[in-house]
């Protein structure tokens, strides 16, 4: 197949596609294209996107996604006139505690923000932003949390390590106190602090 044509197929594939596409799934789709062509072809669009366009394809949560520029967002929103999924004060806090630390057990993240998050990790769990990844091998062998590729699609990230530093965070938010930011979770000491 001629590299125009592998192109504009995977072109229109993004663009019909609700979910990021992996090199994997493109290769499977595109059956005899290897995955060093399907590479470097979404390279040349991605190159054009940036040269023409107001779209652009982004890596995102293991795959490829087309996105509009965020030059457009005013007139985007208010074309559709929705507010997006507002997360809680309580919920971002605990999905940090998660993301950050992961796999973590609610007793971990109980013991930073020094309430229940039953609730709170309920309704992370409903709008899949966290899943359940196993079970600790403890007494009680208590449910081991992380995040979902829902997560990495909601704040745009690639994978977890675009997610800020704790030093960024922390410039972003100048006001909270250093001691809402605990260095030690469940017993073990954690590189990014959270």
């Amino acid at each position: 197949m001629e590299k125009t044509k592998v192109k504009l197929i995977i072109e229109a594939l993004l663009f019909v596609s609700h979910e990021p596409l992996t090199e994997k799934r493109l290769t499977e789709v595109l059956e005899g294209i290897d995955k060093e062509s399907i590479r470097r072809a979404l390279g040349e669009i991605r190159k054009e996107y940036q040269e023409k366009r107001n779209l652009e394809i982004r890596e995102v949560a293991g795959g490829y996604q087309i996105f509009t520029s965020p030059d457009y967002a005013p007139w985007i929103e208010k074309l559709h006139r929705t507010r997006p999924t507002k997360l809680s004060q309580a919920a971002l806090e605990t999905l940090a505690m998660v993301a950050y630390n992961q796999p973590v057990i609610r007793a971990e993240v109980e013991s930073i923000r020094g309430v229940d998050v039953s609730g709170v990790l309920h309704t992370l769990l409903e709008k899949n932003l966290i899943k359940i990844l196993g079970r600790k091998k403890v007494i009680g062998r208590p449910l081991l949390y992380g995040i979902t590729d829902d997560f990495l699609k909601y704040f745009g990230l690639k994978d977890v390590s675009e997610l800020p530093s704790v030093k960024e965070v922390k410039e972003m938010i100048p006001n909270r106190q250093s001691a809402e930011t605990p260095t030690e979770v469940g017993g073990r000491k954690n590189a990014k602090e959270f």
